[in-house]
């Protein structure tokens, strides 16, 4: 069998960012997971002492942090502030950008639509730094209940897929009158979505890499198995089932942008070793 991997996939540039941080800062403690993939973060915990406290509330005695790649909400952020402890921001400036168009356009008095997962710690981010409370949807059914304003900014969440921005757009633009669109989906999101849907039309199996928790790994997994219904998406090379393999002839491999080299290369390992 042979195997072929994505032409993008793995670490993002604001991911990199962060992990070398995070190595060089040591002995730190991140408000909420570094990123979304818990092998990397155990990682970071055995061999730099990076720990990990839920919230703010929860960072104990510790001198130094770091704020996770996702960023931390407006509130949050000021609190710390205010707490004799060095601050680290590991925040993605593809994660910052949405914060400050969202504090701006609400300024100005924009009501703000922003496409994602309301629960997901980007997100609550974002909403944070706007004046007025955001409208936070993943579809457009969700907007038919919402009472819009005439001035309508939207952005969506970075790791979002471009083709579902554009309905949310499409709606509004047919029933605002002025809508500001800012796309804030990162390139390595763009890239990585590309690649993998290119492998999928060649492969008869994929394996998609990263942390279940990951946004942008599930997107990866999504559009995959739209394509290739034989798609799974593992976290370790642990997960494989050599029955995935049976009579196959191409394995397609990508991960998200939150997962390192080392567990790529110990999946594609454990897939040779499968496939002798």
């Amino acid at each position: 069998m042979e195997i072929r991997l994505a032409k993008s996939y793995g670490f993002c540039f604001g991911v990199k960012r962060a992990i070398e941080l995070a190595e060089n800062i040591k002995d730190a403690t991140t408000i909420g997971p570094l990123i979304h993939n818990d092998e990397e973060i155990n990682r970071l915990k055995e061999g730099f002492n990076v720990t990990t406290a839920c919230g703010i509330d929860d960072i104990g005695g510790a001198k130094k942090t770091i704020i996770r790649t996702h960023g931390i909400e407006k509130g949050d952020l000021a609190k710390l502030e205010k707490m004799e402890v060095e601050i680290v921001d590991a925040t993605c400036p593809f994660v910052k950008n949405p914060q400050k168009i969202v504090k701006m356009m609400s300024e100005d008095g924009y009501t703000i639509v922003i496409f994602g997962d309301e629960n997901h710690p980007e997100v609550k981010g974002v909403r944070s730094y706007s004046i007025s409370e955001p409208f936070v949807v993943m579809s457009t059914k969700e907007l038919d209940i919402k009472k819009l304003g005439k001035r309508v900014a939207i952005i969506s969440q970075t790791t979002r897929k471009p083709s579902e921005f554009l309905k949310i757009v499409d709606y509004l633009v047919l029933r605002v009158s002025e809508v500001r669109v800012f796309n804030t989906i990162c390139n390595a999101t763009f890239e990585n979505q590309d690649a993998v849907k290119e492998l999928a039309c060649e492969a008869d199996v994929m394996i998609v890499i990263g942390g279940r928790s990951s946004s942008n790994t599930k997107q990866l997994l999504t559009i995959s198995k739209e394509i290739c219904s034989d798609s799974y998406l593992i976290e370790n090379d642990k997960e494989l089932d050599k029955n995935w393999f049976k009579n196959k002839k191409i394995c397609g491999i990508s991960a998200g942008a939150s997962t390192p080299d080392w567990i790529i290369k110990r999946v594609t390992s454990k897939i040779k070793e499968i496939c002798v």
